[in-house]
């Protein structure tokens, strides 16, 4: 950094070079990398600490700014990074760019942040890097501390401290979270810290320093050395280290177990790992662990320990090679034990006969024997192993990283075991011969994780195979340059040597390829269609990389198809690696030869896949297919491109974005012809002559391919690689503003629309970003760069169409479609753009704004040029001044027009006005509403000056419909603004009241144009009056009771009623009606749907008045009438405010539905006993109980609907049995057939609520006489049923037509009685009849439910007597004045069944269960 003196007295300054080196120093790459990483680590914390009193001012209620210390220190280190980019090679890369390459933006976000925005800027996640230097800091703390300890406790005479200093590091120990070593330490603390401090108090009046017991100091130093390795070793996940220290317990049991444990074994181990450890610089003991441990030390540890195995395996290969047997066993998670005896054949019956899988059920355990030769091995685990979670599948990150320890373990054996005992004919073939015969197992643990490691073995094997292919080509070269020599210089034993190795390279090479083929006929051949889909991934997986790295062997047609077979996989991982595995294969240039044949016989498959239904396997297709193109240009015909294109309009940015490379890369990527001159001009043409030939191949196929209309998608899918041509405005803007009449025309009228919307498409993709309605995929969060590159692309563009689009809208200004898509252009300008000084530019284009408003009376001119004075009158904006200026100019000229032309024409009450001053009113009418619709434009006070209009008789002086709907939109739209800005505006209560009048007087008039003759003239007053209410009741809910606010204003009864008859006569309009027909033409089905769009905007208006507490909730039971009827149309309208209104009011909900049903019931009654011509809005009884079935369905959680189901139910006894009186004319209620819809509901009830409600059913039907014999009492057996029938599973008709007959030790005639009465066509419950008097069918019911009538004599644990007396049918037990709700009856076959048993049980726990009053 430089800084500057100044000396008192002198007018010059010396600057002073402080930082600067005296001598030049030039730093290599790694250093300048390791300098900027020390840099960035400062400048990180300087920023966290300035952040950090940013948060201490914004505490004192301060405004935060940057200290002059972090501006200074800051700068300094700026400069030191720019220094440092000095020493790299030239061109000097931007700062930026050097952090992004490196990775240090992605570890310091803070410092790529500062850097783009020149500020200091928090993160919205933490950076991993906070934690770092804390981390590091504790450790070196700990490590002094430890050493400090060390030094004292050795060398000391006084050891009066060391308790003190084993506190702190106690302390610091307690600071770790997470890592086991550390754990132990703090526990050994903790156990003798008070025996140590005990030991070192110094007698009274004794001189003698304490020392340290000699046994505490031998024990002191292995655990100091213990927390520095094991705090770095075993830094892992709390859940990693306790499921591994599980595991590795589990494996211990294990291995005491096993018969192949021996001592020699043991110390093998022992010394392997002891060596392992002193490898790594500790000379310390280390316990004896297993293989299994070992993976879980780390790949450092491991590629030791491999090598003490082999070690320990040119000494005692036997024992050593049955522990990595048991390593695989107990990486399968197995507990077992593995035991082994000697077989000296491979042949014999003998030997085959002991291949057995069996399992042994009353031990509890599985065997399973197989050869791996010259042992026959015996696996013995539980049975149970298959429901636990081998490690493999564990889930969370422990699982993840088994998985990749696991596999380099195979990958460290083979590669240290390559050049000495892979080739003894021994380790390898035991190896392959138990992993074949385990990943054969059905028990999926040994075949998944022994199939994992046969192919992982196969493809270490294939790097083997590969070194010794380059050790052959090499040695031939050498043998060939040998050869050539002279003769002289020949040397003929060097010849037989090199000839020689040739030799012993190739014979290593095919027992190497011998090897993988016998894993990949034994394990993969049978593994590639496993049940299990995590087997046949990774086959795929592995096969691919065997195809890519060993192409001679593997890269053939016989290994292809299986690629190609598994591409129809029914899982999408399956399919996944296939795809991306090829991909592999056709990015290699060398490999395209061997792929001709797969090519043809497999790309109609890979084509059909981009219409996968996994969305990463459809895009990875894509990919593979683009390709594919780029390396064959033969291969893709015509059709099959047509196809590919046609996904640039895909819903999935992930599966555009390759396909728009593809169409640029084949269509697009023209380039124009060199130009002989060099000179500026001519570079501009050429230019120029390019985009324009990009354009029309872009327009061609635009217009060629016919099937979408969407251009936004089309650019957004070009975006990536085409945005340099898509950004080129000037060259756009040049083309559309050539002058027509010169020689050369470049475009039509039609695809100068269409290159205006493009052109608007990629001004809207430069200032928002990849974010479409309707496309999904793209990046949620931009990086600073992609931030940075936004702001410029929109700074170009607003300084550039400031300039052109006036231009623009003049040259097209009478073509409505251009000047509505260029209209949006100013709603994407930078409002802190430059060009916004420039008062003439800005001048310019709010005059062309204005006269192409003039000028179009379209929908879309009209909504886009409101947006885009609404964008521009924004405060933010510099411009905002003019842009309000010119848009109260424009508003001011309609109002004169308007005031002007309805003062002639509005005399009294009676409107007149010739056609042409109709259509003037219209016109300006439809200018103001489409303003107002986004613009406050109150301080006109439109709804003085319109509302008389809506008092004008509608006879022979009437409003025409046009003017009246524009002006009912227009008012609406006052009205929502008086309502938005009550806050602001209501001062006073009159003004309130003024309000208050004025939402009464539009709702009035809206109320009488609700019958009006014209159709959209009733819709607009609907819809107008639904907002209007909608808006007000949420303004009532946000007002501010410290302020006046608006005042209520409920509808009144008759403009309820009418709304409700609206929604009958205009939404759920009958199958008749227009634009239901079964004979529809393409024009009709596209009216169709747009009358469709209409009346669901219409319902859901009127739903938001239910939902919103405008109208009560009962106003919904007629369109809940409908849902059934209308549910593809209205279905999700319905249901939403269904679900709305139950979170309000869960009982007034269920009661609406309730007097749904109730009113459809009735209806069909009224129907029935009319006897008329059936009504099209009345209902059949089966749509009914259907309906009846879909609300119950959205019952729920029954506890949390309990109170709800209830009432359903109390509401619907009471609406079939309330004010019945029975008569010999009317035997049954008239609403009696209301139960079987009521039943619907019963599956939603509690156990002990469906007691409840059998009671209270019981209450209504005690004093009526029940003739079962006649079809009208059907319903209430029914309902009954549905009541009793709680078991699992069970309904009301299999309850009703079970021919269940309870075993009874003593058949009595009366059980034959009932036997018969069962079988009838009555089917009624053979319960109930086993207990009726012979030779009759009539029965009362207050018998019949007597027994649950009676006071209750006897607890829930009562014996099987108290059960048959409280069954018991008496009439002397009858007592009506008992309380129904004391003890619910229970079911009868539960209670029946209890007499037949010699000893009872206890009753249900429901009895105790808190009930439901359903009494009111």
């Amino acid at each position: 950094m430089s800084g500057q003196c100044v000396y008192e007295g002198y007018s010059r300054k010396v600057e002073l070079q402080v930082k600067r080196p005296l001598m030049p120093v030039q730093l290599s790459a790694e250093q300048v990398g390791l300098e900027m990483l020390c840099l960035c680590g400062q400048l990180d914390l300087l920023i966290r600490a300035q952040l950090q009193q940013f948060q201490e001012q914004l505490g004192q209620n301060c405004s935060p700014e940057e200290s002059d210390t972090f501006q200074a220190q800051g700068a300094e280190i700026l400069d030191q990074m720019l220094q440092c980019l000095e020493h790299l090679p030239k061109p000097m890369p931007q700062l930026e760019d050097y952090l992004d390459m490196v990775g240090l933006s992605a570890m310091f976000p803070r410092v790529e942040v500062f850097l783009i925005q020149g500020s200091p800027v928090d993160m919205l996640e933490r950076p991993p890097m906070d934690e770092y230097f804390s981390h590091i800091a504790k450790l070196n703390q700990l490590l002094v501390l430890s050493q400090q300890l060390e030094e004292d406790a050795r060398h000391l005479g006084s050891h009066k401290y060391i308790a003190h200093q084993l506190s702190v590091i106690y302390q610091v120990i307690s600071s770790f979270r997470g890592i086991q070593a550390l754990s132990e330490i703090k526990k050994d603390i903790e156990a003798k810290f008070k025996q140590m401090k005990q030991s070192l108090v110094a007698e009274e009046g004794s001189r003698q320093e304490p020392q340290l017991a000699a046994h505490y100091i031998s024990c002191e130093n292995p655990g100091v050395e213990a927390n520095s390795s094991g705090a770095v070793i075993h830094s892992e996940d709390e859940s990693g280290n306790e499921n591994r220290q599980r595991s590795v317990r589990g494996k211990k049991r294990a291995r005491e177990g096993s018969e192949n444990v021996k001592r020699s074994h043991a110390k093998a181990s022992r010394g392997s790992v002891s060596r392992a450890g002193s490898g790594r610089g500790k000379k310390r003991q280390v316990e004896a662990v297993t293989l299994f441990e070992v993976v879980t030390m780390g790949r450092s540890a491991m590629q030791a320990v491999v090598d003490d195995w082999i070690e320990a395996y040119m000494t005692d290969r036997d024992s050593s090679l049955l522990d990595l047997i048991s390593f695989f066993i107990q990486c399968s998670g197995c507990k077992g034990v593995v035991t082994a005896e000697m077989c000296q054949s491979k042949e014999g019956s003998d030997v085959k006969s002991k291949m057995v899988e069996e399992l042994d059920e009353e031990a509890g355990l599985q065997y399973k024997k197989f050869l791996a030769f010259p042992w026959i091995l015996t696996v013995t685990w539980p049975m149970d192993i298959d429901s636990v979670e081998y490690p493999l599948i564990q889930s969370g990150p422990y699982g993840r990283w088994f998985h990749s320890e696991f596999c380099d373990f195979v990958s460290v054996l083979v590669s240290q075991c390559q050049y000495s005992v892979i080739f003894d004919s021994y380790l390898m073939n035991t190896l392959i011969s138990l992993l074949t015969e385990l990943s054969d197992s059905y028990v999926r643990a040994f075949r998944h994780t022994c199939t994992l490691a046969a192919v992982k073995l196969l493809s270490s094997l294939v790097g083997v195979a590969l070194s010794l292919s380059v050790g052959v080509e090499n040695s031939q070269k050498l043998y060939e340059v040998e050869k050539a020599k002279t003769t002289r210089q020949q040397s003929t034993p060097r010849l037989e040597k090199i000839k020689k190795k040739v030799t012993e390279l190739q014979e290593k090479r095919v027992e190497m390829e011998s090897m993988m083929d016998t894993i990949f006929k034994g394990v993969f051949l049978k593994r590639y269609r496993d049940v299990l889909p995590e087997i046949r991934s990774m086959c795929m997986e592995e096969l691919a990389i065997w195809m890519k790295l060993y192409s001679t062997a593997f890269l053939n047609d016989s290994y292809l198809k299986y690629m190609g077979w598994m591409m129809h996989d029914k899982i999408p991982d399956v399919r996944l690696k296939c795809v991306l595995g090829l991909q592999g294969l056709y990015g290699d240039p060398l490999l395209l030869p061997k792929l001709d044949l797969f090519t043809s016989r497999f790309k109609d498959r890979m084509i059909s896949m981009t219409l996968d239904k996994d969305n990463e396997v459809a895009v990875q297709t894509v990919k593979l297919l683009v390709l594919i193109s780029k390396s064959c240009d033969d291969v893709l015909s015509p059709e099959d491109y047509k196809q590919l294109f046609q996904f640039v309009y895909s819903s999935q940015r992930p599966l555009a974005a390759p396909v728009g490379e593809l169409l640029y890369t084949r269509l697009l990527n023209i380039t124009a012809p060199a130009s002989d001159t060099q000179d500026g001009v001519n570079e501009r043409d050429t230019h120029k002559q390019q985009t324009i030939a990009r354009l029309k191949a872009l327009l061609h196929f635009y217009q060629e391919l016919e099937l979408h209309q969407h251009v936004v998608y089309l650019v957004d899918s070009l975006w990536d690689c085409g945005g340099a041509l898509l950004k080129d405005w000037p060259t756009l803007t040049s083309i559309l503003l050539q002058d027509p009449s010169g020689q050369k025309v470049y475009l039509t009228q039609a695809e100068q629309t269409v290159v205006v919307e493009i052109l608007v498409a990629s001004v809207r993709q430069a200032s928002e970003g990849p974010a479409l309605v309707g496309r999904s995929g793209s990046k949620k969060v931009m990086s600073a760069r992609e931030r940075k590159t936004q702001t410029d692309d929109c700074t170009k563009l607003t300084q550039h169409f400031f300039m052109v689009l006036p231009k623009l809208l003049s040259k097209f200004s009478r073509s409505w479609d251009m000047v509505a898509s260029l209209m949006k252009i100013p709603q994407y300008f930078l409002p802190e753009c430059p060009a916004a000084e420039r008062t003439q530019v800005v001048s310019d284009l709010m005059a062309e704004m204005g006269t192409v408003v003039d000028l179009h009376l379209g929908p879309d001119v009209l909504e886009a040029a409101a947006r885009t004075y609404h964008s521009l009158c924004e405060e933010k904006a510099a411009w905002h001044p003019m842009a309000r200026a010119a848009r109260d100019s424009l508003v001011q000229c309609w109002i004169d027009r308007l005031a002007a032309l309805l003062g002639d024409s509005l005399k009294g009450d009676s409107f007149s006005a010739d056609k042409e001053k109709t259509a003037e009113i219209v016109a300006t009418l439809k200018k103001l509403g489409a303003f107002h619709n986004g613009h406050d434009l109150s301080r006109w006070n439109l709804f003085e000056l319109l509302s008389p209009l809506l008092s004008v008789e509608g006879t022979q002086g009437g409003v025409p419909p046009q003017v009246l709907l524009e002006v009912l939109q227009c008012l609406c739209y006052s009205m929502l603004w008086s309502l938005n800005t009550s806050g602001e505006t209501l001062t006073s209560r009159e003004k309130a009241l003024a309000q208050r009048v004025q939402l009464s007087m539009f709702c009035e008039r809206s109320h009488r144009c609700l019958s009006h003759t014209n159709h959209s003239v009733r819709e607009q007053a609907f819809l107008g009056v639904c907002d209007l209410l909608t808006a007000h009741s949420y303004q009532l809910n946000v007002w501010d009771p410290t302020s006046y606010g608006p005042l209520l204003y409920p509808p009144n009864p008759k403009l309820q009623r009418a709304l409700l008859a609206f929604i009958y006569v205009h939404v759920f309009v009958g199958p008749d009606s227009v634009g239901h027909s079964s004979r529809v033409s393409e024009v009709s089905e596209v009216d169709k749907l747009e009358d469709l769009h209409k009346r669901r905007n219409l319902l859901a208006a009127y739903c938001k008045l239910i939902v919103h507490g405008v109208l009560e909730m009962s106003m919904a039971a007629g369109m809940f009438t409908y849902y059934m009827k209308y549910y593809n149309d209205f279905g999700d309208i319905i249901k939403e405010t269904l679900y709305r209104t139950r979170q309000m009011d869960k009982i007034e909900s269920a009661r609406t539905l309730v007097l749904c049903l109730q009113q459809l019931f009735v209806r069909l009654k009224r129907e029935q006993e009319s006897g008329g011509r059936a009504d099209p809005g009345v209902q059949t009884f089966t749509s009914i109980k259907e309906l009846a079935r879909r609300f119950s369905l959205t019952f729920g959680d029954p506890i949390k609907f309990r109170e709800s189901v209830a009432m359903i139910h109390r509401n619907g006894i009471e609406f079939v049995f309330q004010g019945f009186a029975q008569t010999p004319d009317a035997s049954a209620p008239p609403y009696l057939s209301y139960l079987t819809i009521l039943s619907e509901f019963s599956s939603k009830l509690l156990k002990p609520d469906k007691k409840t409600v059998y009671s209270y059913l019981q209450k209504h039907t005690a004093e009526h006489i029940i003739t079962f014999g006649e079809e009208c009492w059907q319903p209430l057996i029914y309902y009954r049923a549905s009541l009793l029938a709680i078991a699992e599973g069970e309904d009301a008709l299999s309850y009703v037509s079970s021919d269940r007959r309870p075993y009874l030790p003593n058949r009595s005639p009366l059980y034959k009685q009932s036997s018969l009465i069962e079988g009838t066509a009555l089917q009624i419950d053979h319960r109930i009849m086993s207990l009726l008097p012979p030779n009759n069918c009539i029965i009362s019911t207050s018998r019949l439910f007597s027994g649950n009538k009676s006071p209750c004599p006897f607890s829930p644990v009562d014996s099987k007597g108290s059960k048959i007396q409280r069954l018991s049918f008496s009439p002397s037990s009858h007592t009506p004045e008992a309380d129904p709700f004391v003890v619910p009856m229970e079911p009868p076959a539960k209670t029946l069944m209890s007499e037949v048993h010699s000893t009872s049980e206890e009753e249900d726990d429901d009895d105790d269960n808190v009930e439901i009053d359903l009494e009111v």
